[in-house]
């Protein structure tokens, strides 16, 4: 195999790493609209797409992964990789087929999931010593494997800090931040104990409304039910993050997102909301949770940078926002982070596959031929109307 592209990148400059694959994908709409194939997917492109919509243009480099190129891989996928200038390392193998899979979805936002060739598992020995120092990682996995990745992670940074190769001192002191998503098939009853265990060493731990379901045996998970919220008492009571200060975030699909911390909710809506006639603009919901975890990670390290910055303007003349931002204590990252996630989720839903990036006559970069930014602004303007209109319905302390 040939690792081609980052090499360039110097550790301490990535800030968001995946350890998703790259899938071709085969989507099925069952009869809703027409099957397609060879679409650029799997967790890694989208969670990447939401990571890069985030990091703009001035940080794409910071954002990194593995891409596994086999025979059958089209050159007009690679060349749109390319055009999203991240740190993408290019593993070419052409003696194998690239991995493939398919998607078939159902009335309620059911999905099925099967793999068309073999999959290549990426581990965390196939990091780059630059990946290895990334300031966040995202995961899609099984509670075992997390807790599996999560422990060699920090023991080869262990390894290259006691060697003298940490990036600087911060890196080195500093633990970087785990967004666990789990793998849907493993969602069962079966793995209730591992996904206890496996939440106190990750930061955010997000199975979709569907799947938090299915693993505790109910049909699923509903804002309303009083089974439902004693189920997320239980999971925050058993603690999220090695301090017990993470985070549950709940993606339930149109319904936009529930996040519980250990004494903080918040609810945000779905960026796309229907017009008063019903329709929406939503086409494709394939990687959008992807997309929404990956946008997460990169936003938790975003501080200071332009989102960010329009949020807190937005918001700041809420007395109820700074209130709840109070209650999110050390991690008031999680909320503005999670309204950027919203956004980029929102772009991902637009088309099928991955959207579509352009330079704007004022070297603006777009994508879908709008800018992450705007977005930002015109959904945080929404959200600081409802939430002074209504804000217990948004924020409520635990």
């Amino acid at each position: 195999m040939a690792g081609t592209e980052a090499e360039t990148v110097q550790a301490g400059e990535v800030e968001f790493c995946t350890l998703g694959m790259f899938i071709l994908d085969d989507i099925d709409f069952g009869g809703s609209r027409p099957s397609v194939k060879n679409i650029l997917g799997g967790a890694a492109s989208f969670a990447v797409v939401g990571a890069r919509l985030v990091a703009g243009s001035s940080h794409a480099r910071s954002v990194s992964w593995i891409v596994d190129v086999g025979s059958d891989f089209p050159p007009e996928t690679l060349a749109v990789i390319k055009s999203w200038n991240t740190s993408c390392v290019i593993r070419e193998d052409h003696g194998r087929l690239t991995t493939r899979a398919w998607n078939g979805y159902h009335p309620n936002e059911k999905r099925d999931f099967k793999y068309l060739t073999p999959k290549l598992r990426l581990e965390p020995s196939m990091l780059s010593d630059a990946q290895v120092w990334s300031r966040t990682f995202h995961m899609v996995c099984s509670p075992s494997r997390c807790i599996s990745i999560v422990q060699d992670i920090l023991h080869r940074r262990e390894e290259l800090q006691r060697a003298g190769q940490a990036p600087s001192p911060k890196h080195a002191a500093e633990r970087p931040i785990f967004v666990w998503e789990p793998v849907p098939d493993l969602c069962t009853p079966e793995e209730q104990e591992r996904f206890f265990q496996a939440n106190h060493i990750v930061d955010v731990v997000s199975p979709n409304h569907m799947e938090l379901g299915m693993m505790f045996d109910q049909p699923g998970w509903t804002e309303d039910s009083e089974q439902s919220q004693a189920l997320v008492q239980r999971i925050i009571d058993s603690g999220v993050g090695p301090n017990g200060d993470g985070c549950l975030c709940l993606r339930a699909g149109k319904d936009g997102s529930y996040a519980y911390s250990r004494n903080q909710k918040i609810w945000l809506p779905a960026y796309h909301q229907p017009n008063a006639s019903g329709s929406t603009v939503v086409l494709d919901p394939t990687g959008a949770g992807n997309s929404f975890l990956g946008a997460l990670a990169q936003g938790m390290v975003t501080a200071g940078r332009e989102p960010f910055e329009i949020i807190e303007s937005i918001l700041s003349p809420s007395e109820s926002w700074r209130k709840a931002m109070t209650a999110w204590g050390n991690r008031q990252d999680i909320p503005l982070a999670l309204i950027c996630a919203t956004v980029a989720a929102g772009f991902v839903v637009e088309q099928i596959g991955v959207p579509r990036i352009s330079v704007a006559g004022n070297g603006k970069e777009l994508w879908n031929q709008s800018e992450f930014t705007e977005r930002v602004r015109l959904y945080t303007q929404r959200l600081y109307r409802t939430v002074e209109e209504s804000p217990q319905r948004h924020l409520l302390t635990n």
